[in-house]
């Protein structure tokens, strides 16, 4: 959508990702409709950044009654005139062309380059920029491989939901032996993506780290996860508007001081 369409003071564009929707979190699927319902549908776009999921085992799994509620609650929003855009996480990059239509979606690449409110935006959900965990880049190189997936999604539904769990579980344990510089983005790969598409600003998640990183002149928002039942709550997006500016709002709405 162009600048000329976009109103000083609107929220033109909302970011989210890791919300990592399932129905043993049930209050997490109720901050997400309630952001739906009193944020998303007043914006013009909303970007959804990776990991909306807890997993995906592929697109013949639409029917489940929960992933029901998420698909409509994602059309109501594109029904109401919002423009409503996909990039794959690490957790849900199996989402293909038939949840895309059910919800109304566009599905980006994993790097995707926009304008919005005059910033030259790049944005990405980040697991490919944490170059340093070596295990998790050869594992990512193999699993999004067009000819594994083909051959994934031929498996029945509950033999891949089996693998995902064992996956799941195979990734907690890993996680508690690595350090957090190894799981978090290394400043290599951001500079790389920063010259290689010419970008000002850029917004991402996966890593649960929320904050801003200035280097250089170049801007990275890091999105929040999003537990509400944590201790404090986490969760949150961010927010573009006409002018460009560019917020960071927790769960209630409040914007966080930059």
């Amino acid at each position: 959508m162009s600048d000329a369409n976009m109103r000083a003071g609107q929220a033109c564009a909302l970011f989210i990702s890791d919300l990592h929707l399932q129905p043993a979190h049930p209050a997490t699927g109720t901050a997400f409709f309630d952001f739906l319902e009193r944020h998303a549908r007043r914006a013009q776009q909303l970007y959804l950044l990776g990991d909306l999921f807890e997993y995906w085992a592929g697109d013949d799994d639409i029917n489940d009654p929960f992933h029901q509620r998420i698909i409509a609650a994602l059309r109501s929003v594109s029904d109401a005139g919002v423009a409503v855009y996909w990039i794959a996480g690490n957790r849900d990059f199996l989402v293909g062309a038939q949840l895309a239509a059910a919800a109304g979606l566009t599905l980006l690449p994993e790097t995707y380059v926009t304008e919005i409110g005059g910033q030259r935006l790049v944005v990405l959900h980040g697991d490919a920029q944490c170059t340093e965990d070596v295990k998790y880049m050869e594992f990512r190189a193999m699993v999004r491989q067009p000819a594994w997936q083909q051959q994934f999604v031929a498996m029945p539904l509950a033999q891949r939901k089996a693998i995902i769990a064992g996956m799941r579980e195979n990734s907690r344990k890993d996680q508690g032996t690595k350090s957090y510089e190894i799981m978090d983005v290394t400043p290599q790969a951001i500079h790389d993506v920063f010259a290689a598409t010419g970008a000002d600003v850029m917004i991402h998640g996966h890593t649960h780290r929320p904050a801003l990183h200035v280097v250089d002149g170049k801007r990275r928002y890091v999105l929040p996860d999003w537990e509400p039942d944590a201790t404090p709550p986490r969760g949150g997006w961010i927010a573009i508007d006409g002018d460009g500016a560019i917020t960071r709002h927790a769960l209630d709405g409040s914007v966080i001081p930059a």
